[in-house]
């Protein structure tokens, strides 16, 4: 499991512009319905090749983060 942390606070523009940022750097990436808790807290829920990623920006945990069963780096390298 890899985890990212983007944000140290919840951000929701910060958390739409990461999950643009997935869907144009990583092809075939299958995007699920977005979940909202009752906190306002947003999971959105990708799938790569049959592994998971779930962006999420939570007000219960204070923090924007990634959790992904794959390495997301090599997405984001300059070529």
């Amino acid at each position: 499991m890899f985890s990212y942390s983007i944000c140290d606070v919840p951000d929701e523009e910060i958390f739409f512009k990461q999950c643009e940022a997935l869907e144009k750097n990583i092809k075939g990436l299958k995007k699920e319905k977005l979940l909202v808790d009752v906190d306002d807290t947003k999971i959105q829920i990708y799938y790569y090749d049959n592994k998971e990623i779930k962006v999420i920006n939570s007000y219960y945990e204070n923090e924007l983060y990634i959790d992904a069963e794959i390495d997301l780096e090599p997405f984001f390298k300059k070529k």
